[in-house]
């Protein structure tokens, strides 16, 4: 009778460790977020024509939160397919970014937008959405100093940073 009931114990103790290794699986499963393009607009009143500038910085800004967000291991980062560039907030409706975006896989989307308001002071807004749920995350409001390259990715580092510590302080993860 005791053989029995260590043989049930020890059989009970494993179902438990095999669920709770299953579950901890699950929860550190990456969450799927596509990226779009951010949108940018520049009332600073400069003289010299800065678009190309910016509009490849723009770039570069949403690339680098892409790769920390996919190297960070708490996001699977995923491309949505528009239809035509930018893929961003400005140039579609929402209902078309949620289309893109589930078409995708993504569970969150993350866009915004930033504005040179003077030649030292940019500010911007990111909105991190819950596909699924139509539900807003986040929304971010950012300002920055600067208008070169370090200015640029301090702020697209910050964006990362933020979400990748709101993701790892929610388990299991969505």
């Amino acid at each position: 009778m005791e053989e029995q009931l260590r043989k049930a114990c020890q059989c009970v103790a494993l179902i438990l460790a095999l669920s709770t290794v299953a579950m901890r699986a699950d929860a550190l499963e990456p969450i799927s977020i596509t990226v779009l393009d951010f949108d940018y607009s520049d009332s600073s009143g400069e003289p010299q024509d800065q678009k190309a500038i910016h509009e490849a910085r723009l770039g570069e800004f949403a690339e680098r939160i892409r790769a920390a967000l996919a190297g960070s291991g708490a996001y699977r980062v995923v491309a949505a397919a528009c239809p035509a560039t930018p893929c961003s907030a400005k140039a579609f409706a929402p209902e078309e970014l949620f289309v893109i975006a589930r078409r995708a896989g993504a569970k969150l989307m993350l866009f915004g937008g930033l504005h040179k308001m003077s030649t030292l002071v940019q500010w911007g807004r990111v909105e991190l959405i819950d596909v699924d749920e139509n539900r807003l995350l986040d929304d971010r409001h950012l300002t920055f100093r600067g208008d070169d390259e370090q200015a640029w990715r301090r702020a697209a580092d910050y964006v990362s940073q933020k979400l990748i510590k709101q993701a790892e302080a929610k388990e299991p993860r969505q």
